[in-house]
């Protein structure tokens, strides 16, 4: 098997961000190939929350971040925790991310990724109203609800921040509105923040509408097929050995989520990329579910009524490449949800699901072209954001490949500023 053609692109990894890249890539006239070594968009592309959401504009790098990371060194059911291991990458990361956990970088970065989210909200509007009609795009806002008044004092400030700094708007409701607002809350809550200019998604009906229509637009999908060797000649990757035969192409893409570290190192390269494990349960939908997602902060998890079902996801974990799904972590989840919502929750879940986020030190993505190999462009390291930054990142990319003027600085999100 051989591609080669003149304005030929090969995209390692078939996840939301390969399948954006191809997207724009296609749309100005490139062959595109994308190669994914399982099921397209199966990993954290998959099962998440399906948040549009430019009120995450704030990285994960805040300073209480470092306190909570330490805190869940003795807590295994710590909804943040980090498990120690003694490999010098994890632990140069972790120095890194520890650096960076201080009000200073915060405000900068949050800069940096309050630029590309509202480009990708631009571009999902466009998106959903014609080639993604049917990926369930609602712009209903985020609700972020609150039990305490301790919890909802401290988000407070974080909500004047995200509004003096970034113009991100919230408005806050009381017990009494935040039920109006909400019926589908349990009574008693303190109240909540809500951030109207968000949006959400069903993730497996967005990415399966896209895939359709990549494969119109003559995108060629190789599912299943793993990357032993990445030939270099120079300061050029020259092919892709793969279990199905070897690749060439004109220009290559690095989009593979968390293992992204894991294929740099077959050209010889390094991206400090660490799996952050997430987990999510999906369920039937109950009656008088909620109308609008919702976070509940003060026990990290996530809400997503789809037409369809109800999703209850979360959790942070740097514990490498685990597999498991342990029953507590499902339960905690279920928990909290039934903590919040006045709804009957399902007795059994439809689904339950993890995935390996794809987490970058500073918490900004990874997008350009490494110095010394001149025809790869790296898009990964998305952190928790690659849903929402999608779009832009596809958009972007197309840029930089074909040597345009870029519609934001990609300076930031350099892969050699590490």
């Amino acid at each position: 098997m051989s591609v080669s053609a003149p304005g030929s692109v090969v995209i390692i990894g078939g996840g939301v961000i390969g399948i954006a890249c191809a997207h724009y890539l296609a749309e100005d006239g490139f062959s595109v190939t994308i190669v994914e070594s399982g099921s397209m968009a199966a990993a954290c592309s998959y099962g998440n929350c399906g948040y549009i959401c430019p009120s995450h504009a704030l990285p994960l790098t805040e300073p209480a971040a470092l306190r909570d990371g330490v805190a869940s060194l003795f807590n295994p059911t710590a909804p943040f925790r980090f498990k120690p291991r003694l490999e010098a990458s994890f632990i140069n990361w972790m120095w890194q991310f520890a650096k960076r956990c201080n009000h200073s970088t915060l405000v900068q970065n949050g800069h940096r990724l309050d630029a590309i989210l509202r480009s990708s909200m631009a571009e999902y509007d466009r998106l959903t109203s014609g080639v993604l009609s049917d990926a369930e795009w609602k712009r209903t806002g985020l609700l972020y609800a609150f039990e305490t008044a301790k919890a909802a004092d401290q988000f407070g400030r974080t909500a004047r921040l995200l509004q003096d700094t970034y113009s991100i708007e919230s408005k806050w409701l009381d017990a009494d509105e935040l039920r109006e607002f909400e019926p589908a809350l349990k009574s008693g809550l303190n109240g909540g923040f809500h951030f109207a200019d968000d949006a959400s998604l069903r993730p497996d009906r967005l990415n399966s509408q896209w895939i359709q229509h990549l494969r119109h637009k003559g995108v060629r999908i190789l599912e299943n097929t793993a990357v032993s060797r990445i030939e270099r000649r120079g300061n050029a990757i020259t092919r892709l050995v793969t279990s199905q035969g070897e690749l060439t192409a004109d220009h290559f893409v690095l989009a593979a989520g968390a293992v992204s570290g894991k294929v740099a190192q077959l050209y010889g390269s390094n991206l400090p990329i660490e799996p952050g494990k997430g987990y999510s349960i999906t369920m039937s939908r109950p009656k008088n579910a909620p109308k609008v997602p919702m976070l509940f902060l003060e026990h990290h998890v996530g809400i997503s009524p789809f037409e369809g079902g109800l999703r209850a996801g979360s959790m942070m974990e740097f514990v490498g490449f685990d597999t498991a799904i342990p029953a507590y972590r499902v339960q905690q989840l279920r928990d909290a949800a039934a903590r919040y919502l006045a709804c009957d929750l399902p007795k059994t879940n439809t689904e339950q699901w993890y995935g390996w986020r794809p987490m970058t030190w500073d918490s900004l993505p990874i997008i350009g072209v490494q110095d010394g190999i001149d025809n790869l462009t790296c898009a990964t390291g998305h952190n928790m954001l690659g849903m929402s930054l999608a779009p832009a990142t596809g958009k972007l990319v197309a840029e930089l490949v074909q040597g345009k003027a870029p519609h934001i600085d990609p300076l930031p999100y350099s892969p050699n500023r590490f």
